[in-house]
């Protein structure tokens, strides 16, 4: 039986912590072998109990936005739960959960409307990052924010959804400024 407590454990430890935004092909591998039917019976809405709780909707909203990015690097799979991330975490926000997530874990309730291609989205998510003064995260959600303005999606993303870059898109990818997920 898994718990929102296993989750947060999990992906709040220090070791962890580190391995965020850098992690390793070895790290992706354990992360699926623990969490793949975790996330799978999240998806079909298993755990849906846990969204009366702020701990339960952060804990789902890892579960579905940050621990797939790992699971399934370089496919598309890897975005399959990103709809369903958003909309768990615009429940926590219309709970005032948000108000009751410690500043620390807040930035990865608010990531879902980060990684959205739908520029409304990007403009909540920088909205929350505002508010909540997550200055750090702020600064990479307004980044998001641009190239969605700038493309209307994210063109790293093309590849491994089988769309066809634009030139505009090209170039950006092959530039220095080129985000690459």
């Amino acid at each position: 039986m898994t718990l929102p407590t296993d989750i947060l454990d999990f992906w709040f430890a220090e070791a962890m912590r580190s391995k965020w935004f850098a992690s390793t092909p070895q790290l992706d591998a354990a992360i699926k072998e623990q969490f793949e039917r975790v996330w799978e019976a999240a998806l079909r809405g298993e755990w849906d109990d846990w969204l009366g709780s702020p701990d339960g909707c952060l804990a789902l909203v890892i579960i579905l936005d940050q621990l797939p990015l790992n699971m399934f690097r370089g496919t598309a799979k890897s975005f399959a739960s990103e709809a369903k991330s958003r909309d768990i975490a615009r429940h926590a926000i219309d709970q005032g959960y948000d108000k009751q997530i410690d500043s620390a874990r807040l930035a990865f309730l608010y990531m879902p409307f980060m990684h959205s291609e739908n520029l409304a989205d990007q403009d909540f998510s920088v909205g929350l990052f505002e508010a909540a003064g997550l200055e750090n995260n702020l600064r990479f959600a307004k980044h998001h924010r641009e190239i969605v303005r700038r493309f209307g999606r994210f063109p790293h993303r093309n590849t491994i959804l089988g769309r066809v870059s634009t030139p505009q898109e090209l170039d950006y990818l092959n530039s220095k400024e080129a985000f690459k997920g």
